[in-house]
Parts: structure tokens; C-alpha cells; sequence
């Protein structure tokens, strides 16, 4: 359409309850006072009562730093955790005499690993900068003087500005409409980003300011408007302006949002209301919440066990240690002579044995700390990092058709997608596509429509039928495939059946009433044409998805809309009696328009032959009280077909139409017009009372059925989760009925399912509620809910000794409300925990996420929420793992997740893979690295006790040092990216080995123990099998006894070649990668001796030339360390190899099959795969016999 066109029409003449006028009463009395202060000077932004009010500028910042805070809030963040405070306190002590090492070697490791971290915080930090510099630099068109507009960036606006918004532009900030390329300033907004929605809203300005719509309009324009203080309330705006003298009401009508879209509209003129962080949306957007994974939790309690640990052994240690320098002087007599007790200082002083002791255990405490793993942290995180590129990367997780890959918004989370226990779900558009397409019809009481969908082939497959109202579902499957080669693919139009195709519905039964059908269909909605000028193909912008696909399915049938003018609607229609397509023109009087509370739309039009016809759709709860008695011929049969296409999960509508006699009409029109003109706050509801005077005595046409349909691999993706062991809720806003055969077709629920309904439909809390009693019906509804609630559990005892039978809970909005209560809320879970699947229907954005925060904080376990819409952004935050698809809803819930993926299929891959995979990798690393660390410093424990606790370490400073940052962290890392213990194909042929995680198999106490258990006894074998075998003889050919430095080179080459090896043991899949820093960081200890030792000797200390002059040339230095590592390495290998041959886990008898090639073997393969697990219903149905 062009804008010539759209300048001429006003629009909102035909609107009924969109453009109201906003009313003075009410709210409205509280401006200028508290919370309602705020003053604009519309075109006057320098003005000097808007410089003193101090409003935000229209910046925004989502960064976590800035260049000022980077290093204090980092460093803040970075020594919150307790390992790297004790690391600084022990780094700072080190510059005292109590050190036994040097202050560098102890301070240089710390900031190697802080700095690392910080790095990595600022980089993230930094791609955040670039968003919001994007965003700031943004261009819109900004009035400066004498009517002359100028590009600018959005962040030099300033409140009071007027800007000009072309079509398809964002909003920069709150705007207040002035007015439009429409002449009643009507325009089109889209708030997807908002709160999901794709229906285009409609916004108006003040008749007052619709006529400026030129830029030198705006040259002397002058208002000032009031208005309330910025909140986050997206739904309300209290203000008022003046304007030439004149006092206007303002409302949300008059409010354009910042980042909402102008759609349909050519321009609009607005002033900037609120700017920068106090827009609305700005306040609507909270700093995500901080989320842990359980590991990393649990990590935080191993590192404080190791404290524990750590603070006894010196502890222990000092006590002894008092005790031998006590004894040092006896009667004159020097036991330790080499410390000269005589003449000692404080530390090794017997005449003070307390305060010797005391030391000795501050210095036992930063000797010790080597227990502790200076380098996880960060090792961690950038093998987190790393993950999360795999995940990003990973092909199998793109969808081509939107370009869109899988990305893992924070790395935090990746071992947290291995342990997921339950799965809530948002159902439109995260199981369904959110498109709708015309599927079906019912006219004048004929049903049409042959495609059968997935949710009715799995109705009817429960129902053991193959037909459907009389026709074969194959046979029909074979008329879609041809119908489909025939003619392209039409969105929104998914309709066969060549009764009424093509033009042959001239030939059926009924002729008139299938032409009202199509015309109806063509004219009864808001939907405003666009032409191709080049091919002349028409498009449609509509309200919402539904609305599209009825003028869409109208044009396919021959009944083409093509223009809408001011006050008439234009078509192409076939004219049954000579076939032909003519023109035709209505006249439009009036749009009723649909609402959540009068569930119908109806429009009044004046055909060609001045004939005044009212045509009305509907749902059928409302439309079918509303017909005429001499229009209900066809009722029953349509009442039939629609229980069909509901049963089917089918949207439905109903339509009819009446004609009005001139006087009926002309009555109405005036009750009508003097209801919109009324300035009151009952406003809408007088304009309902007249609406609905007229909606009544319709005679019914048929029905309409469109669909929402699943997403490719829905069902075959919560098939394998169940499999898996994880428990599905769905969470949906639809009725129950559309719920449940959702979930039939979506493999949630099965045949002979027992289903569990709890509702407040009967017909005692119906009685109540025409009464209107609020007190009576919330008491009977809390009563009835308990009540079944507990019906529900009983049902549950019985059906406990039966593996076979599997229930399913269907909980509706109403009863959840009562079910979330405190005295109730336990119960409720207790009883939707143990049923196979859960569905709640009608539920809200608020009562999402108090399930999902119900399900997380009562059982403990790992939630993941999945959704698509701005709706979902409660349920994503409150959730252990919000996952977020990027739909058709907008990117609020992408923004809002933790991981977005662009399909609901690719969870069972996110899950059961990567998952998998990140839980055993991260719990397998952090295990080794307690296990390295307890090796390393439990030698030097031991030696400190070969050393009458002296405080002496084993190792050099720089050994000591760099133990943990080069000779043993590598390795680590590459087994926390690389390693899988069975590859993707046998994850998803065998989705049992997931509940692995979820009963956290490989990170329980009981393995972490076993593995710190096994560091012990590496480290007592390393340093008893050393100092033995070097104690009694000569260690060289010249006959030389080995030292303090040569015993402690030895050992610590026994400690790299143990801890190195112990990684290859345990590693199941290794690449060229492992290979080299497994091997590398053997080597890289030996260059290192090597080049260390040749330093000078006030740098190499005791390690000065000892590799080239000591170990290399001494074949004892070969031998025990060939003896030794071979036999610190048995013990893990025998237990390893007795384990995995008689006592398998789950992943070990997979590895089993995939190495003995049993999996050709069926009954083998059976042994392995899941039986039943109570937890799902598929399971249970796989479970039973055929």
C-alpha cells in the first residue's frame, strides 16, 4: 500500500476498542504528586527545567565493568573464592622469615592464575561493550530547529526531543506518539522483543497532534507534558500535556516503547519521554541471576575438607615438633646439635618451645598448601570455555533454514546439562513452530479438509482406528503427497480437498452458504494488504498468526482481499453463477474486535446492494448461545466435527453471520459511536454491553480448524530424554484438551495412560461462580483441589505395586493456583513427582515459574527450563539451566537463557552428548586434580616428617612453584575438553548411561575420596620406595650418598612421571593433543632441570647443575625411578582392571560392547538398555508387551 494511501485512511473510525480515549478520572487526579513528578518540555530539551531534573541519558550499559571498576570488582570477584585468599595470605606471610621458600616463587603462580581469569572476565566483558556500542550508535532522525530533522546516534537524545521513526525502525526510547502517516495518527507497533507477541499492536496519538505531520509542522511546536515517574510497568502510562492552551489525557495508547517496531506505518512523529536506563524495557531488565553448578558447589566443600586436612596435619605437626625442640636441651646436652639449640632464634628455640611451635605451624600451613590446587580454578575455566566452542560448533546442532547455530550464552553451566533430573517446557513455539496453517473446515455441516496431522495419527492410533470421520489415513497421506506435487508449498495454507479446490465448491451442496463462509473468511479481520507492484502478488500484516492464515485460506479459495480503504475493504471474488472472478466492494461500518473476555470478533459491512451484514467469528463455548433459533441447521453436525478437530489439538473458531435491517443498524450505530466518544472509565465496558446487544441470532456458516504444528523430531527427542530417565513438564497457557493431545502426539503421554485431572470445573464451583461470591468460591476451589490432590495420591498407592501402569498429572491455571499454596504446595509435588508425566494447562508467565521453582528448591535435583517467548523469561531465570529457543517470538528468552538452540530436537543432543560428556570430563578433572596435588603434597608432609618437622621443603622454591601451573595442569585440561568415554552414537543408542549424572555416579563422595585415598598411596610409595632405596648406599659410580637436593630431584621426577601416567591410565579416547602434553609435560621437566640447574647458583640454589653433574650420569637415578613409578601405578591399574571385568558401571559395560562388537548381539544389547524406570511413560510403554 502506498503512503499516499495510507495518509488518507483513519483508521481509527473503524476500531472499536484499541483506540479509545483516555479519561481524566482516576489515576489521573495523582500527577504531580508522589511517584507521578515527572515533567517534559516537549521540542525544548536545553531547557533549564530539564536540566535540573537530572534524566538519564539515552545510553544503555549491560557490561559487568567498567574502565574505572575492572581491577577492584575483578580482583574482588577473583579472591572471593577461598582458595585464592588463602593463596595471597600465604603469598604475603611469604615475605616474612616464616617462608620456606621465596616470596617471588610464592607470589608469581598467583598472578599467573589471576591474571589469566581476569583475562578472560575482560574479554567477555568486552564483546558485552560491543553490543551496547552497536546499540547506542544506532541512527534515527531528530528535530534541531526551524522545522529541520537530523541523524543522530540514540544515545545524544535527550528527553523532550522530537524524533521522526520510519517503518521498520526501532523505537530508541519511550515515546509519545504525535502522530503518523495515517491522518488519525494511528500507526502499527511490534513488541516481540517485548513480551514475545508477533500480533502487530495498534497505537494512537491525541486528535489534537495528528495533523502534524510534516517536519516544518514541528518548527513552533511547544507542549509540556506530566507524567508519571519511570517504573517498570510495561501495561500503564498515567500522564497528561498541554498543548495550545489545552489539557489532553494520556495513556498507553499514546506510549511507544523503546526497542518495540514500527510496522505498516509509513512514519511517526514522537517526543522522548524517557530516556536510557529509565525506559521501561530497561527497567523490566534485571541482572540475570547468578547460577553454580552442583559441582562447582561441591568443589567449594572438597577445598575446605582439604583445609580441614591441611590445619591438622599442622597442627599435629607443630605439636610434635614442640615437643622434640623441648627436648633438644637436656641438662646442657644438644640433641639436634646441627640447629645449635644453645644459640638458636625463636623458631627452633627450646628455652620457647610454644612460640617455636606456633611458627612452625604458620609455616607448616603455607608449606602444606601445595594440597591445595592453585590452578584449578582457572583451569577450569578455560576448559569450560572451550566446551562451550564445541557445543557452539557442533553441525549437528545448526539449523540451516534460519542460519541459526546452538550457542552456550555462559560456560558455567556445561557439567550442570549432565544432571538434568527434570525438564519443564514451554509448548508453543518451543514444541509446536508458533506458525499456523489452515488444516481444515466444517460447511453447513460438511466436514473438509483431508490432511491428518501427527496429533490426530496418534489419537486415532490410540483409539485403534485408521479412519478418520469415514476416510483412511494412508489413502489420505497419498492425497496430501499429491495435492503437495501439484502446487507449491502456500504458508499459512496447508488445505486438501478438491471438493471445494480449484473452484468445484460451486458444485457442492449448499452453494450460498459456502460463498458467506469464503467471504467472511475474506472480510471479518484487521489484516492490512500488501501489493507487489512488480508481480502483483498479494501479502497480508496481521494481528496475529491466525488471523493471517484465514485471509490467506479465503484467497486460496478463490476470495482474494486485496485493499483496504478508509472506510471499505476490497475483494476478488468467483462468482458461483458465472465462474468468473469480479470485483467487489464493501463498505466498512464497524470492526468489533476480539478480546480475551468476549473470545469473538465481528465486523459490520454494507455490500454492493446496500444489504448491512454482520459477520462474526468466534470460539465455540461463546458463539454457539449466540445463534438464532432458525440458524442452528447445521449445529449439530458442526458441534461434531469441532470435538473432532479440538480431540485432534486443532485450533477452532466458529463462524456465523446475521443481516441488519437499516433501522437495527442505525440504532446500534448511535449507541455505538456515543459509547467511543464517551470520556469515562467504564468506557470499555459500555462499548461491550452495545457490542453485545448485536452479536446475537447469528445463523451458523461452519467452523474453521487451523494448526500450531509440532516441530520436526519432537516426539522422537522426548522419546529418548525419557529413555533417558528425565522427567517432562509441559507448561502451557492452552486449554486442556489441546494440552493433552499435544502431549499424545508428542510422546509425552500413551496409550493406556491413567490421567490424573484436577480442574475447578464442576459444577458446585460454577454455581458458585455466577453467584459472584469471591470468598465462597476460593473456599469451595482450595477444598476441591485438596480434595483431588489427595484422590490423586490414593490412586497413586494403588497403582504402586504395578510397574506396568504409568499416570500422568493434567493440572489447569485455576487449581494451580490453589495447588501452589504453602499448605498445599508439597503435596502437590509429592504427588506430580512420582507420575509419568506432568501437563500444566493455562497456566501463567508467574505460575511458570513458581512451579519451576517449586520442582527445584522440592526435590533438589536439576531443573531445565525450555521456552521461546518473552513469557518464559520467569520460568528460564528460576530454573538450574534455562534453554532458550530461538524462535518466532523475539529474542527475549535467547537473551534471558543460559544456552539457546533454535529447535526443540536438538536438547536430546545438548543433553545426552555434550552433557554427558562436560559431566564426566569436568568430575573426572576435578578428581584428578585433587588426586596430583594430595601425591605432590603429601611428600612433602612425609619429608617434613623424615626431617624431625623442620619446616625444610622436599623441593626447591621454583619446583614447589611451578608443580601445578607447567608439569601436571596440561594434561588435565586436555582430558576436560577431549576425552569421551563412548561416542555420540552410543550416548544416543544408549541414553541410560545419562542418568550416570543425574545420580552423580562419577563425582559422589565416595569416588572423590577413593581418588584422594589413591594420591596418599602413590605418595608413600614414592617417598618410602626413594628414601629406601637411596638411604644405605652409594647413589654414583664415585660413591657418593645422596643428598637433600638429589633426593628430592629424584622424587620429584617420580611425582611428574606418576601423576602423567596416572592421566593416560585414566583417560578413554586419546587424540594427537593428549599424546603431546602428557608426554610434553614429561619432558618439558626434564629441559627444565636441565636448563634451571645451569643458572648460577644464588638463582638455582640446590638445584644447580644436579641433573647434568647428579641424576643423568647415575643409572640409580633410572632405576628407582623406572621401579618406583611402575610400582605406584599397580595398585590404581589392578583395581581399575578388577573393576571394570566384574563389577562394571554402566559406561564400562557400553565401552565393553563397543570393544567385543556385541553390539550386533540383540539379547546382549537388551541386558544394557533400559527396562522400565518409573519415570517416564515411554518407557513404561516400551516395557510392555506387544
Amino acid at each position: 500500500m502506498s503512503g499516499d494511501r495510507k495518509r488518507k485512511l483513519r483508521l481509527s473510525k473503524i476500531y472499536s476498542f484499541a483506540c479509545c480515549k483516555a479519561s481524566f478520572e482516576g489515576d489521573r487526579s495523582q500527577i504531580g504528586g508522589k511517584g507521578y513528578s515527572w515533567v517534559v518540555f516537549c521540542n525544548e530539551p536545553d531547557s533549564f527545567e530539564d536540566g535540573i531534573r537530572n534524566s538519564a541519558d539515552n545510553s544503555v550499559r549491560s557490561t559487568k565493568y567498567t574502565l574505572a571498576t575492572f581491577f577492584p570488582k575483578s580482583l574482588f570477584e577473583q579472591f572471593r573464592r577461598v582458595a585464592n585468599f588463602y593463596f595471597l595470605v600465604t603469598g604475603t606471610l611469604a615475605f616474612t622469615k616464616l617462608a620456606p621458600y621465596t616470596a617471588v616463587s610464592a607470589i608469581l603462580p598467583l598472578i599467573i592464575v589471576i591474571g589469566a581469569t581476569m583475562v578472560k572476565e575482560g574479554i567477555e566483558d568486552w564483546r558485552r561493550k560491543k553490543q551496547d556500542i552497536l546499540v547506542n550508535n544506532r541512527r534515527v532522525s531528530v528535530h534541531r530547529t526551524d522545522g529541520i530533522f537530523e541523524y543522530t546516534a540514540w544515545k545524544n537524545l535527550r528527553v523532550g526531543n522530537i524524533v521522526k521513526v520510519e517503518k521498520d525502525e526501532f523505537f530508541p526510547a519511550d515515546l509519545l506518539l504525535l502522530s503518523s502517516s495515517y491522518d488519525d495518527a494511528v500507526c502499527y507497533v511490534e513488541t516481540m522483543n517485548l513480551d514475545g507477541e508477533t500480533n502487530l499492536k495498534i497505537k494512537q496519538g491525541l486528535e489534537a497532534t495528528a495533523s502534524l505531520q510534516g517536519n516544518l509542522n514541528f518548527k513552533k511546536f511547544k507542549a509540556t507534558v506530566k507524567c508519571e515517574d519511570p517504573n517498570a510497568n510495561l501495561y500503564s502510562f498515567v500522564g497528561s500535556m498541554e498543548f495550545e492552551d489545552q489539557k489532553y489525557a494520556l495513556s498507553t495508547q499514546q506510549l511507544l516503547l523503546r526497542d518495540s517496531k514500527l510496522r505498516n506505518t509509513d512514519y511517526i512523529f514522537g517526543a522522548v519521554i524517557f530516556t536510557g536506563h529509565d525506559t521501561k524495557v530497561i527497567q523490566n531488565s534485571t541482572d540475570p541471576p547468578s547460577k553454580r553448578s552442583r559441582i562447582e558447589k561441591k568443589m567449594d566443600r572438597i577445598i575446605y575438607f582439604l583445609f580441614c586436612i591441611l590445619f591438622l596435619m599442622a597442627f599435629v605437626g607443630s605439636i610434635f615438633f614442640g615437643i622434640i625442640t623441648n627436648d633438644d636441651l637436656q641438662n646442657g646436652l644438644m640433641k639436634r646439635w646441627y640447629l645449635r639449640p644453645d644459640d638458636s632464634t625463636i623458631f627452633f628455640d627450646p628455652k620457647r618451645p610454644a612460640a617455636a611451635a606456633l611458627f612452625h605451624c604458620l609455616t607448616a600451613l603455607m608449606l602444606y598448601g601445595f594440597f591445595i590446587p592453585i590452578s584449578l580454578y582457572v583451569s577450569i575455566e578455560i576448559v569450560k570455555v572451550l566446551q562451550s566452542i564445541f557445543i557452539n560448533q557442533d553441525i549437528y546442532m545448526y539449523y540451516k533454514e534460519a542460519d541459526k547455530p546452538a550457542r552456550a550464552r555462559t560456560s558455567n553451566l556445561n557439567e550442570e546439562l549432565g544432571q538434568v533430573d527434570t525438564i519443564l517446557s514451554d509448548k508453543t513455539g518451543t514444541l509446536t513452530c508458533n506458525s499456523m496453517e489452515f488444516i481444515k473446515c466444517s460447511i453447513a455441516g460438511v466436514a473438509y479438509g483431508h490432511g491428518t496431522k501427527e496429533v490426530e495419527k496418534a489419537m486415532y492410533r490410540r483409539k485403534g482406528s485408521s479412519s478418520i470421520l469415514g476416510h483412511d489415513i494412508e489413502s489420505e497421506a497419498d492425497d496430501i503427497r499429491d495435492s503437495v506435487d501439484k502446487k507449491a508449498l502456500i504458508k499459512g495454507f496447508n488445505f486438501a480437498d478438491e471438493r471445494i479446490m480449484n473452484g468445484n465448491w460451486v458444485n457442492e451442496p449448499h452453494v450460498d452458504v459456502i460463498c458467506k463462509f469464503f467471504c467472511l473468511l475474506a472480510v471479518c479481520h484487521t489484516a492490512i494488504p500488501e501489493v507487489d507492484e512488480d508481480t502483483g502478488n498479494v501479502s497480508y500484516e496481521a494481528e496475529s498468526p491466525d488471523e493471517a492464515a484465514f485471509v490467506i485460506a479465503a484467497r486460496e479459495f478463490g476470495f482474494e482481499f486485496y485493499q483496504r480503504g478508509q472506510t471499505s475493504l476490497s475483494t476478488h471474488e468467483l462468482d458461483p453463477v458465472s465462474g468468473k472472478k469480479v470485483e467487489r466492494k464493501y463498505k466498512l461500518l464497524n470492526v468489533l474486535e476480539f478480546n480475551s473476555s468476549r473470545k469473538r470478533m465481528s465486523v459490520i459491512v454494507e455490500d454492493e446492494e446496500r444489504k448491512i451484514f454482520l459477520l462474526c467469528k468466534g470460539a465455540d463455548s461463546i458463539m454457539f448461545e449466540r445463534l438464532a433459533n432458525n440458524g442452528r441447521e447445521f449445529e449439530e453436525k458442526t458441534m461434531e466435527h469441532v470435538h473432532e478437530y479440538a480431540n485432534a489439538g486443532l485450533r477452532t473458531l466458529i463462524l456465523a453471520y446475521r443481516e441488519l435491517d437499516a433501522e437495527e443498524y442505525k440504532d446500534f450505530d448511535n449507541k455505538f459511536s456515543k459509547a467511543k466518544n464517551l470520556v469515562s472509565a467504564n468506557q470499555e465496558l459500555l462499548i461491550e454491553e452495545v457490542s453485545d446487544e448485536i452479536e446475537k441470532n447469528l445463523i451458523l456458516l461452519g467452523a474453521t480448524a487451523v494448526e500450531d504444528k509440532l516441530q520436526d523430531g519432537v516426539p522422537e527427542c522426548i522419546d529418548k530424554l525419557a529413555q533417558a530417565g528425565i522427567k517432562i513438564w509441559v507448561l502451557t497457557g492452552d486449554k486442556m484438551e489441546t494440552a493433552i493431545n499435544i502431549g499424545f502426539s508428542c510422546s509425552l503421554l500413551r496409550q493406556g495412560m491413567k490421567q490424573i485431572i484436577i480442574h475447578l470445573d464442576c459444577p458446585e464451583i460454577l454455581a458458585l461462580e455466577k453467584d459472584g461470591d469471591k470468598m465462597a468460591i476460593a473456599k469451595a476451589s482450595r477444598q476441591s483441589v485438596l480434595l483431588q490432590i489427595s484422590e490423586g495420591a490414593a490412586q497413586l498407592a494403588a497403582y504402586k505395586g504395578s510397574s506396568q501402569q504409568a499416570l500422568a498429572l493434567i493440572i489447569d491455571g485455576k487449581s494451580l493456583v490453589y495447588a501452589l499454596e504453602d499448605n498445599m504446595k508439597n503435596m502437590f509435588l509429592e504427588l506430580a513427582i512420582r507420575c509419568a508425566s506432568v501437563i500444566c494447562c493455562r497456566s501463567s508467565p508467574k505460575q511458570k515459574a513458581l512451579v519451576t521453582r517449586l520442582v527445584k528448591s522440592g526435590t533438589g535435583k536439576t531443573t531445565l527450563a525450555i521456552g521461546d517467548g518473552a513469557n518464559d523469561v520467569g520460568m528460564l531465570q528460576e530454573a538450574d539451566i534455562g534453554v532458550g529457543i530461538s524462535g518466532v517470538e523475539g529474542m527475549q528468552a535467547v537473551m534471558s537463557s543460559d544456552i539457546a538452540i533454535a529447535q526443540f530436537r536438538y536438547l536430546e543432543r545438548l543433553l545426552l552428548v555434550h552433557g554427558h560428556w562436560c559431566y564426566r570430563r569436568i568430575s573426572s578433572m576435578i578428581c584428578y586434580f585433587f588426586y596430583k596435588n594430595i601425591t605432590f603434597g603429601f611428600t612433602l608432609f612425609l619429608y617434613e616428617v623424615y626431617a624431625s618437622f623442620s619446616g625444610q621443603p622436599a623441593y626447591n622454591d621454583w619446583l614447589l612453584s611451578l608443580y601445578n601451573v607447567f608439569f601436571s595442569s596440561f594434561p588435565v585440561i586436555a582430558l576436560g575438553v577431549f576425552d569421551q568415554d563412548v561416542s555420540a552414537r552410543y550416548c544416543l543408542k544408549f541414553p541410560l548411561l545419562y542418568q550416570e549424572g543425574v545420580q552423580n555416579v562419577l563425582f559422589s563422595w565416595r569416588r572423590i575420596l577413593s581418588w584422594m585415598l589413591n594420591g596418599f598411596i602413590s605418595a608413600l610409595i614414592i617417598f618410602f620406595f626413594c628414601t629406601k632405596s637411596m638411604e644405605l648406599q652409594a647413589f654414583d659410580a664415585e660413591g657418593r650418598t645422596a643428598g637433600k637436593d638429589i633426593l628430592g630431584a629424584t622424587m620429584y621426577t617420580c611425582v611428574v612421571w606418576v601423576v602423567n601416567l596416572q592421566m593416560a591410565l585414566t583417560i578413554s579416547y586419546f587424540t594427537f593433543v593428549q599424546l603431546i602434553l602428557v608426554w610434553g609435560s614429561i619432558v618439558f621437566w626434564y629441559l627444565f632441570l636441565l636448563a634451571y640447574g645451569e643458572m648460577p647458583p644464588h638463582f638455582s640454589t640446590n638445584t644447580y647443575k644436579v641433573f647434568i653433574e647428579a641424576l643423568a650420569p647415575s643409572p640409580s637415578y633410572w632405576i628407582v625411578t623406572f621401579f618406583v613409578v611402575i610400582s605406584t601405578l599397580i595398585p590404581y591399574f589392578s583395581y581399575k582392571a578388577i573393576q571394570m571385568r566384574f563389577f562394571p558401571i554402566y559406561h564400562e559395560i557400553v565401552q565393553w560392547i563397543r570393544y567385543d562388537e556385541n553390539i550386533k548381539d540383540p539379547e546382549f544389547c537388551d541386558m544394557v538398555r533400559p527396562k522400565t524406570m518409573g519415570s517416564t511413560a515411554r518407557l513404561s510403554a516400551k516395557a510392555s508387551p506387544h
